[in-house]
């Protein structure tokens, strides 16, 4: 690839909410090359410390349903159509995963914030493949990230915490994305001691 082609797939890779992702979603072949891409990301101790739990069409009603009982925990008042809303989420983008990091004492040498980094490259590297496959992709956080019922479902382990969801599909309606940042508003220079 070069550093005109690179430069481009940067500029390109967009978040594309789940709402506008449609079929047809990667398939078995190009979701296996977006997955594998997370196996690239830097990973201090080799000890891959993220997951990913693709819900299956055929299992989005639990994880709608968990949605819904979230929302009820929070807010005893929620009308049919917020639980509506809730519910829909699950049902959105043709595939749908949950990005899961670990962060326990498996090795305490590694710090957390290592494990963190490498589960955002993992996952850009995964938004990255699947640009350049012509796949649209977000990432979706929400209060029920962090609801027991959700914990429950997917299965998680006392040191696992749940990062994200992350959409992938076929983009039905692009909305124009915000500007990139300038470089002065995120890179600065260490200055000569006083």
């Amino acid at each position: 690839m070069t550093e005109r082609q690179l430069a481009a797939l940067l500029q390109a890779r967009r978040t594309v909410l789940p709402k506008r992702l449609g079929a047809p979603g990667p398939g078995r072949h190009e979701l296996e090359r977006i997955l594998g891409a997370a196996a690239a990301a830097p990973d201090h101790g080799a000890l891959v410390p993220w997951r990913f739990v693709i819900v299956p069409l055929t299992q989005r009603e639990r994880l709608a349903q968990v949605f819904v009982q979230s929302l009820l925990q929070r807010d005893s008042a929620a009308t049919p159509e917020q639980c509506g809303q809730a519910r829909e989420k699950a049902f959105r983008a043709p595939v749908l995963m949950l990005a899961v990091v670990r962060l326990g004492a498996d090795d305490a040498q590694i710090p957390a914030t290592d494990r963190m980094v490498s589960a955002g490259c993992a996952i850009q590297n995964m938004l990255l493949t699947a640009t350049a496959l012509g796949f649209g992709s977000a990432l979706t956080t929400g209060r029920a990230l962090q609801s027991p019922g959700l914990r429950a479902l997917f299965s998680l382990g006392e040191h696992e915490q749940p990062l994200c969801f992350v959409s992938f599909g076929s983009v039905t309606s692009a909305k124009a994305g915000a500007a990139r940042p300038a470089l002065e508003r995120y890179v600065s220079e260490l200055a000569e001691a006083p």
